[in-house]
């Protein structure tokens, strides 16, 4: 399989699970009771964390393997891209993550998550729309 065929399925499956993720998971939050939340939320995090990890650092490798090959607009775009991603997981969605507290309402932990949660449903949605272009026309 190319190089070029694995990121676009990278980059596919980040930005179908960043979908489902804004309008499935977070907004479902809400349906759980109080003291239901703080258990599903350990057991989410955990879950998800399983699937989204290797994902991203696969696709941070392809897309470095890809810049060390060929020094273009697309590859240093979608590095940068993928490290702006990086940030905001690691320094914006983790914290808001560890705050959950199910004494807070629903409205506030779902508020927090998807309002902020646009800004990576958006790169990863024009990442791979970057990707597939340059597959296409390539």
């Amino acid at each position: 399989m190319e190089l070029h065929t694995i990121r676009l399925l990278l980059d596919f499956g980040l930005m179908i699970l960043i979908w489902i993720v804004q309008l499935v998971i977070y907004p479902g939050l809400c349906h759980y009771g109080q003291n239901e939340l703080g258990d599903w939320h350990k057991k989410y995090t955990g879950r998800i964390g399983v699937i989204v990890g290797p994902l991203m650092i696969l696709q941070l490798i392809v897309a470095s393997w890809q810049l060390f090959l060929h020094r273009g607009v697309y590859e240093i775009t979608s590095l940068l891209f993928i490290g702006a991603l990086w940030l905001l997981t690691i320094l914006i969605f983790v914290p808001l993550h560890n705050a959950i507290n199910p004494s807070k309402s629903c409205d506030q932990i779902t508020g927090n998550l998807v309002s902020r949660n646009w800004s990576r449903t958006i790169l990863w949605s024009v990442l791979f729309i970057m990707t597939l272009l340059v597959e296409i026309l390539d």
